[in-house]
């Protein structure tokens, strides 16, 4: 992803926050020259087993995701194989009318994050199961109203031959957070009290980074 230095990530936190906050990724592969690349979304958390030897930064931060055994994806998708995972967050068009300039041109404010990193794919149920069990525990956490999953082990237990998971390794990220940096500051202001005031939930989204700007 070719990110312009004006719309780097302040620091570390910037990008596990999208992630945290944005989990389905797009799970990219090559593919071959008969099947071209290819893309799945999929949920995918940070592996609750490592969070203690974690550093905090994205490079050598361990994921968890799952996907249809079905999806050709997966019979592609190799251990040691590499993927790139893109999660985007808040993002919305901005209309020059805001600037209150002319000439102006429009553009799309927009945040994303891409992770690449190396693939596990995780053959045991026992493993698969506690995937599945952990990705419910991180979105009733930050999502949901904390369902008890208790009642419905036989029923996953049931379906969890159908589910392929996976471990994934960081090996590299990029954030891209394109929110009117280039504008004068008074402009930039006037974007972000635009969105701010705004019924989409992605434009007040985009103006709460705005104001975490430096």
């Amino acid at each position: 992803m070719f990110v312009p230095s004006s719309y780097r990530e302040p620091d570390d936190s910037w990008t596990v926050d999208l992630i945290r906050g944005n989990p389905l990724a797009l799970a990219v592969t090559n593919g071959s020259p008969e099947s071209g690349p290819y893309a799945t979304h999929l949920p995918v958390i940070f592996d609750p087993e490592t969070s203690g030897e974690w550093s905090g930064e994205l490079p050598g931060a361990t994921l968890l995701g799952h996907m249809n055994r079905a999806n050709p994806h997966w019979a592609a998708l190799q251990t040691g194989s590499v993927l790139l995972l893109t999660f985007t967050g808040p993002h919305s068009y901005v209309s020059p009318t805001v600037y209150e300039k002319t000439p102006a041109a429009p553009t799309w404010n927009f945040t994303a994050v891409h992770v690449r990193g190396v693939v596990e794919k995780i053959s045991s149920t026992e493993e698969t199961l506690g995937v599945v069990q952990s990705t419910v525990r991180a979105f009733e956490g930050a999502f949901g109203n904390g369902w008890d999953m208790t009642a419905s082990l036989g029923y996953f237990r049931e379906i969890v031959p159908a589910v392929g998971a996976f471990r994934f390794t960081v090996t590299g990220a990029e954030g891209m957070f394109k929110l009117s940096q280039e504008q004068p500051g008074e402009v930039r202001e006037r974007v972000r009290e635009s969105f701010g005031q705004s019924g989409c939930t992605y434009r007040r989204e985009t103006a709460a980074l705005m104001s975490r700007l430096p």
